[in-house]
């Protein structure tokens, strides 16, 4: 989408909404980690995510050799969180990354759980 269709759509939010934090995240890590900001990434990981993911993350990039929050060494071009799932006090979203453009463009997509009464992101796997 250029930035003349994107003048056209709508996007608003709400701190109290587990969905909104996810898009939230995903939107400021992702132009964090493409502007080389390391020390912005590392702060949003704090504020956004549960001690134990952070700690689980470093450990799956440590035996992954990438980012824990993408599952990937590149930057998506663009993402998209949608609601999936709530139940026993936790919030489930499906993130999904697009890799490169056109027909060719891949796509992987990430089960997100945010915990409803923190409205923290406490685990990230391959969806």
């Amino acid at each position: 989408m250029s930035d003349e269709q994107a003048g056209s759509a709508v996007r608003a939010g709400s701190p109290d909404s587990a969905v909104d934090r996810v898009a939230d995240f995903y939107g400021a890590y992702i132009d964090a980690v493409d502007d080389g900001t390391d020390d912005l990434g590392s702060e949003l990981r704090a504020h956004y995510l549960t001690e134990d993911l952070r700690q689980r993350l470093a450990a799956w990039e440590e035996a992954n050799h990438a980012d824990g929050i993408l599952r990937a060494q590149d930057v998506p071009t663009r993402w998209e969180v949608r609601y999936h799932d709530s139940g026993a006090g936790h919030l489930f979203t499906t993130v999904t990354l697009t890799w490169g453009t056109g027909p060719d463009a891949g796509h992987t997509r990430l089960a997100v759980q945010s915990d409803l009464s923190t409205k923290l992101i406490s685990d990230i796997e391959d969806g």
